[in-house]
């Protein structure tokens, strides 16, 4: 293990519920990175990242939708989540290092013909991913995510005026953002709190058996620079992202889906621009998952499998 990181003791991910899978490993640039690889060897690849701040257990309800109809379910951890090594610095978690390692996963798994699925940062990690092999992917479905950009011109002042927007929100508390939910107070939050609450955050007041699980890969605070460094870093990469979208998904003639929540604050409305943008995507019937929020994969599991499943199966 590299000096620079820790590793989640494996005694925390003992009798996790539903959650049968075994892990797999592969050491990219001295992190040891974590990864499911569920469903016949031989079946169409699917390629699904998780984001902010989850890890492959999000996914344990749609895996088996996926194998049972004939799918691969390839499922990382970034690296800072799950059982993936944790960088010590925050300052090590950047928005290009995650790309480069899942793009160095993606390849070293030498997957072919792929759906990918993306939620949250799983998206803008992921569509990175695929902008780097478009011809490796032959379908995409996104999820409550996006990949914001803004020509080079002005990207570096508008990612400024972001981090001084959160600056002037200041420290606010958990009652507080819920009161109003906004993506910039989000931010704040993540910066400010003093114990990071990732498995409150992802499961509000759900089963104690569920937070325990999401929270398992961090046992205390110096686990959890992943899970802070990764808010405020969205709007990073405005400049890399307007490429990625003048040179592959302005292209895309490939077939895109959205399937976003309806009740998702954090996102309403993000599915448009894959809409409009997206040539594959125009003139396709799109999916809205009812009754589900930012956590999709958790609140409507199989609903968004069996979606996956029959969009990859149509075309």
């Amino acid at each position: 293990m590299r000096d620079d990181a820790i590793r989640t003791p494996e005694e925390r991910f003992a009798n996790l519920p539903d959650f049968p899978f075994q892990p797999q490993y592969r050491e990219i640039q001295g992190y040891r990175v974590h990864y499911l690889d569920e469903g016949p060897r031989d079946g169409p690849p699917v390629f699904m990242l998780h984001g902010e701040p989850t890890w492959a257990f999000l996914y344990r309800k749609m895996i088996p939708v996926m194998s049972a109809a004939g799918f691969r379910s390839i499922v990382p951890d970034l690296i800072g989540f799950g059982r993936s090594d944790k960088p010590r610095s925050r300052k090590t978690h950047s928005y290009p290092l995650h790309v480069e390692i899942m793009t160095e996963l993606f390849r070293g798994l030498d997957l072919e013909n792929a759906t990918f699925f993306g939620q949250d940062w799983g998206g803008l990690v992921g569509l990175r991913v695929v902008a780097n092999d478009p011809d490796r992917f032959a379908r995409i479905v996104v999820s409550n995510t996006g990949l914001p950009d803004a020509p080079p011109e002005i990207a570096e002042q508008a990612y400024a005026d972001f981090k001084l927007a959160i600056e002037q929100i200041g420290k606010i508390t958990p009652e507080e953002l819920v009161a109003e939910m906004t993506f910039p107070r989000w931010v704040a939050l993540s910066q400010t709190i003093e114990v990071f609450p990732v498995g409150a955050f992802i499961m509000g007041g759900g089963p104690p058996e569920l937070v325990a699980a999401y929270d398992a890969p961090f046992p205390d605070e110096s686990y959890k620079e992943g899970p802070r460094a990764m808010p405020p870093l969205v709007p990073s990469q405005l400049a890399e992202n307007h490429r990625a979208w003048k040179n592959v998904f302005e292209k895309w003639d490939k077939p895109l889906l959205t399937a976003f929540s309806d009740s998702d604050p954090i996102t309403a409305g993000g599915e448009l621009a894959f809409q409009e943008r997206v040539p594959g995507a125009k003139g396709r019937e799109h999916v809205t998952i009812q009754g589900a929020g930012h956590f999709v994969q958790e609140q409507k599991g199989e609903e968004l499998a069996r979606v996956i499943v029959e969009f990859a199966q149509s075309t």
